[in-house]
């Protein structure tokens, strides 16, 4: 009896220690309220003055309430609808393909530096480590690419970079060390299961919560990334969406600031709403992967429940 009733009293210092009052709870919902709003509001501002009209752009400049509404920017934009589909598709397959790749590649050695068994860990942790702090720098990164692997011109130069980072192996090393017991390792194999069949089966669905965290990380840096594809495209095949928006970006600013341009088209870029055509591009790079990410988040937050209790 007193036994229950001490734990009793434990449980209820620890829940209030967890509770908020409502004053706390009213102040973190403010802040995150404005938050929310820094985050949106942009957005939102950037999809008003896409659809802006010119002539309201100029009397009255950048608002949130135009005096007149234009598609042109999304027209202009349809002129290259051959090449921005297709650059679209190249985006989706770079980032499909190089997150599974950058998830396969980057847990299977952080799960290798994270059993004690393997002798040469310490090692194999401070090579990751050391470009942590290090960088071989942009010419080294290059000649490797491109001379060394012959990537120049096909699509996994634009997924192979980016798919193992030290700070990625890190974090999965760590989680991995700190998550998954040697008991259960050794108990997969006293059952006779390979060490790929642990990994897979038993270590991979526990550590859904890191696997999810890298997922996001790396879905997003590929789907932003256009510096890969100035370095190492020669062509526009495998061009992704990003680096084929600002190249048309470019393309405009270089015709209108050129002095042997024939003087009636540069009458009609002159005529081009160019600030709407701006946020048009941006709204085409951030619509797509805005609306993927409620369905993302949803498995986002289940392996984070899930991994949380199994772990």
């Amino acid at each position: 009896m007193a036994k229950k009733v001490k734990e009793k009293k434990i449980l209820e210092g620890v829940a209030k220690f967890n509770r908020i009052s409502k004053p706390m709870n009213l102040l973190f919902s403010f802040i995150f309220l404005l938050c929310a709003l820094a985050a949106v509001i942009p957005l939102i501002f950037c999809v008003i003055i896409s659809f802006t009209d010119k002539t309201s752009l100029n009397k009255i400049g950048f608002s949130f309430f135009p005096e007149k509404w234009s598609l042109s920017a999304y027209s202009a934009l349809w002129d290259s609808k051959e090449t921005i589909i297709r650059a679209f598709f190249v985006s989706v397959f770079i980032t499909v393909v190089g997150t599974v790749v950058g998830l396969l590649l980057n847990a299977t050695m952080g799960y290798v530096l994270s059993r004690k068994s393997f002798k040469l860990r310490k090692l194999y942790t401070w090579i990751v480590f050391i470009p942590m702090v290090f960088s071989g720098g942009m010419v080294a990164t290059f000649l490797v690419i491109t001379q060394f692997l012959g990537l120049e011109d096909s699509v996994w130069a634009l997924i192979l970079p980016m798919a193992v980072g030290s700070f990625y192996v890190i974090i999965l090393r760590t989680f991995f060390n700190t998550t998954v017991p040697d008991s259960l390792i050794e108990s997969g194999k006293i059952d006779g299961a390979s060490q790929l069949r642990i990994f897979f089966q038993i270590v991979l669905p526990i550590s859904l919560p890191a696997l999810a965290t890298i997922g996001l990380f790396l879905s997003f840096a590929y789907w932003n990334d256009w510096f890969n594809a100035l370095m190492y495209l020669t062509t526009d095949k495998y061009a992704p969406l990003q680096f084929v928006l600002m190249k048309i970006e470019q393309n405009i600013n270089f015709m209108i600031s050129s002095q042997n341009m024939d003087p009636i088209a540069r009458q009609a870029m002159m005529q081009m709403p160019q600030e709407a055509f701006r946020m048009a591009l941006v709204v085409i790079l951030v619509l797509p992967i805005a609306c993927s990410y409620p369905f993302f988040q949803k498995y986002f937050v289940s392996g984070l429940t899930i991994g949380a209790v199994k772990g």
